[in-house]
């Protein structure tokens, strides 16, 4: 088996019997309850034989170096609180406190709340309206375009792949942001998986954060934040230090190290199989499906029907559970943990609901960005009061309304709601009576 340093440590150290007055409080006696009774021998804190996360050296540390050469970069921090951990410590390495960012229209709310905290003035990257009813890879060009017209502005913010597998050329849009002297941030939540394809997913990214848990055989909130070079490790615990807390879980980082071992030891071979089992299902029932200018995922599967909700209901009343759905779309994540039984399960299961081709639908395209009118921090902590949406016309938004499809926002924090904004809401279908919060006073902060 592959090198596991952390792993290997605590190992060797709960099998010392040391005599443990330390946190956490269960002194490494079993939980209780039998499915985690033997987590709490490795679950130790910061000490000299278990390395500390947020300083040189240690076990953590040779964990962290083996997975940062994995993915081909120079340094890696390890993560207990999700890929929201990440992109608050990127952002916080990458952005000047009050500066501006060009960040993708579509990225995860988190980001939406790193702008808040650090006071960052948005300039939104809008992705393009593909006629499968998803929202498309944003351009290199539509990136040089707006770094041109924002000429103040040095750091980007991209998410790829998205929620629905869409994959925009990284690698093209940092050439990009590098030729104008800036930083790439890459929101790669959802495609940690992609390097153990084979695929340079994220090349020339100054910064890319990776959640293992969402397609990797990892716990939840278990995360990963890589530089390429630009920031060291040194940097990457200061920013990381901020957002996460003191006392991480060892047996999460521990999960990491075997993850990646796994990975390494054959696991990343079981990710070839996944993908031609999605490209069969692709073939045999509507699907989105790669084209060209449309890369996708490989073990994202995402069904095109006329009733996401209620074929997602249908399959939960088999026993199958999806990942999401919205009204023309089920989404499915495959992983290594998939293997032929599963798939013939799914398989068997799609089979059996009535799954027509779904034809070319003229979606309605989102009606463009609204007006800012209050930075996002005001957004977040201005005073605020709660109406129907449909009553809100002319209000400063508090909140993200971001229906699925297409996952982006049609109204984000600190924009003032127009007529047609409501307009595309009532027309997607969207419940104008869904109570938001609108700011009373934006200027009291």
């Amino acid at each position: 088996m592959s090198h596991t340093p952390l792993y290997d440590a605590l190992r060797a150290f709960a099998d010392t019997g040391p005599l443990r007055f330390h946190m956490p409080g269960h002194h490494g006696k079993p939980l209780p309850a039998p499915e985690l009774s033997r987590l709490s021998e490795l679950d130790f804190t910061e000490l000299p034989p278990t390395g500390d996360l947020f300083s040189p050296g240690g076990p953590i540390e040779a964990a962290e170096k083996l997975w940062a050469a994995s993915f081909g970069m120079s340094a890696c921090l390890f993560l207990t609180g999700g890929s929201t951990q990440g992109l608050h410590t990127a952002l916080t390495l990458a952005c000047s406190v009050g500066g501006g960012v060009l960040v993708d229209r579509g990225c995860h709310r988190s980001v939406y709340h790193s702008m808040a905290l650090l006071d960052l003035q948005p300039v939104y990257l809008p992705r393009p309206w593909l006629t499968e009813g998803v929202t498309g890879p944003i351009s290199p060009q539509l990136v040089d375009n707006e770094l041109k017209n924002h000429t103040d502005i040095k750091t980007v913010c991209i998410t790829s792949p998205t929620y629905y597998g869409v994959l925009s050329d990284i690698s093209a849009i940092a050439q990009v942001v590098h030729a104008h002297g800036g930083t790439l941030v890459v929101d790669g939540a959802h495609g940690a998986h992609l390097p153990f394809l084979g695929l340079e997913a994220y090349g020339g990214a100054d910064l890319v954060v990776c959640s293992a848990h969402k397609t990797l055989p990892a716990p939840g909130q278990t995360a990963l934040l890589f530089s390429s070079g630009t920031y060291s490790l040194d940097d990457l615990r200061r920013a990381g230090s901020i957002y996460g807390s003191s006392s991480p879980s060892y047996p999460m980082m521990a999960a990491l190290d075997l993850c990646r071992a796994a990975l390494e030891d054959g696991g990343a071979a079981a990710y070839g199989a996944v993908a031609e089992e999605v490209a069969a299902l692709r073939a045999e029932f509507p699907a989105l499906r790669p084209r060209p200018g449309l890369a996708l995922d490989p073990c994202r599967l995402v069904l095109s029907v006329r009733d996401g909700f209620g074929v997602k209901g249908a399959l939960e009343g088999q026993g199958v559970y999806p990942e999401m759905a919205d009204v023309g779309h089920v989404v499915f994540i495959a992983t290594c943990a998939d293997g032929a039984a599963e798939f013939a399960r799914l398989r068997a299961a799609l089979e059996g609901l009535s799954l027509p081709p779904v034809p070319t639908r003229s979606c309605p395209g989102l009606p463009g960005i609204p007006p800012l009118v209050v930075r996002p921090r005001q957004a977040l902590f201005a005073p605020r009061r709660y109406l129907p949406l449909r009553q809100t016309e002319g209000e400063v938004c508090g909140v993200q309304v971001a229906p699925y499809p297409p996952g982006v926002p049609v109204i984000a924090p600190g924009e003032r709601i127009e007529k047609k904004h409501l307009f595309y809401l009532t027309e997607i279908g969207y419940n104008t009576d869904n109570t938001i919060g609108v700011i009373t006073s934006p200027c009291a902060l």
